[in-house]
């Protein structure tokens, strides 16, 4: 409370320490700076006539140096019209009257404390707000980041496999992979040329049974682990229809974790 007459002072504290409110009072606008230095104060009461600075110019002061105060006038109704600009501009929450009663003041007094635990909720609302905005912006620059690796790691991939490809197809091997369900998943151009039914057919996604001649079929069956495949490598392989070749089998899972079978075949120099 700010008021340079000590009566109206004394009468205020009467009035407002019932309601549990702690006070603290001066007698002039330098005084009430001094102890806001020291005090968080919620809530100033200021008289508008008083010496040296007024109300409205202390409070206006009080605005730019404590924004989070809520600042009250009370004063005679003539001075209505010198304090409506500074409610205006925000630098006054509300202006009372000389005399007042003190029900009113005691419930403008309440509706004031509620309305900074309120502007206190919401900016403590709004920081947690802005700490979950700067959360996400992070979150989402990594998410970002990550997604930028994952895409240069799928190009590079991606290109690996063509070169891989690209090797596959200028061997002088013909090349099949079969999954464990002896599915074909992969092939090369001279494996194409030896076991196509007909021009131009796609191999992948066939099942080795109904592509691959019986010899090979049955050598399959009979090179399901690695060690009877070592056996059986490099051999001779009549497939029928004058076809003799070179086989070698590998069953896959050394070096990776697929599951099925490599096919490589050669020609046999006469």
């Amino acid at each position: 409370m700010v008021d340079d007459e000590p009566n109206i002072i004394n009468a205020l504290k009467r009035t407002l320490r019932r309601d549990g409110y702690s006070i603290l009072t001066a007698n002039g606008a330098e005084e009430a700076l001094d102890l806001l230095v020291d005090h968080n104060i919620a809530l100033i009461i200021s008289d508008q006539r008083m010496p040296k600075m007024s109300g409205v110019e202390f409070l206006r002061k009080v605005k730019e140096l404590y924004p989070k105060t809520v600042r009250v006038v009370l004063s005679g109704f003539t001075d209505l019209e010198s304090v409506t600009g500074a409610i205006n501009e925000g630098a006054i929450y509300r202006f009372m009257t000389k005399p007042w009663d003190d029900e009113l003041l005691r419930k403008n007094v309440r509706e004031a404390f509620e309305y900074h635990e309120m502007e206190q909720e919401n900016q403590r609302l709004t920081r947690e707000l802005q700490h979950s905005n700067d959360l996400l912006a992070r979150l989402n620059q990594s998410l970002e980041q990550q997604v930028m690796q994952k895409t240069r790691e799928i190009v590079h991939n991606i290109k690996m496999l063509e070169i891989s490809q690209e090797i596959l197809e200028h061997l002088p091997l013909a090349i099949l992979g079969l999954d464990e369900r002896h599915m074909i998943a992969s092939s090369n151009r001279l494996a194409d040329s030896l076991f196509q039914r007909y021009p131009n057919e796609c191999l992948l996604g066939l099942q080795a049974e109904s592509v691959l001649p019986a010899p090979l079929l049955h050598v399959l069956q009979q090179t399901k682990d690695s060690e009877t495949a070592a056996e059986f490598n490099g051999s001779c392989l009549d497939l029928g229809n004058s076809k003799t070749l070179y086989v070698w089998i590998s069953p896959m899972g050394e070096l990776s974790q697929s599951k099925g079978t490599i096919v490589a075949l050669s020609s046999v120099k006469t």
